[in-house]
């Protein structure tokens, strides 16, 4: 879904997508209300490799209390959760989908998010496949497109900035920890 109306949607000079399409697909506040409301995330091509960045997001995200489902038709088990082969073997409610996989093969995944009612799709960052985020929000699923999942939580958590990087938020308020 697009931003409704009223939303303050900034243009990002280091995004490939059109101011347009940054409009439709990285809404600051769809994201927030995406990271606020959703509990259970389906990671497609979760790697069980500590090495790779799928593996680093999702542990970053069960460390911050969502529920990460792997899925990698690979591996019986990464980061102590049971691992799916696709996104129609998972027994339970997804809320997110966040993808680690080619671009090329994100339209088959946007299916299987339509298919099995998840209620977002997240491409992360540099994963840019319109054709599949237009699927889905076709489909009424909120879809965000060359974001980091890890990323936009710290900054909207107010953690981003402990590291050093600017989140492009200026605030008095002191971060909670949640």
């Amino acid at each position: 879904m697009g931003p409704g109306p009223g939303s303050a949607c900034a243009i990002t000079l280091n995004s490939v997508l059109t101011p347009e399409q940054q409009r439709l697909y990285q809404d600051p506040l769809v994201i927030q209300r995406l990271l606020r409301e959703a509990r259970t995330i389906a990671v497609v091509g979760l790697s069980s490799d500590p090495q790779r960045a799928s593996w680093f997001v999702a542990s970053y995200l069960k460390k911050a209390g969502y529920k990460v489902i792997p899925v990698n038709p690979k591996a019986d088990r990464i980061l102590g959760e049971r691992a799916y082969p696709d996104l129609a073997s998972i027994p339970e409610p997804v809320d997110m989908v966040d993808v680690f996989r080619p671009a090329a093969e994100c339209l088959s995944v946007a299916r299987q998010a339509v298919a099995i009612k998840a209620k977002a799709l997240w491409l992360q960052l540099r994963l840019v496949n319109i054709e599949a985020a237009e699927l889905a929000a076709t489909a009424g699923l909120t879809v965000v497109v060359d974001r980091c999942v890890k990323m936009e939580h710290g900054r909207y958590r107010g953690r981003l900035h402990w590291a050093g990087m600017n989140t492009e938020i200026i605030s008095a308020r002191k971060a909670r920890l949640t």
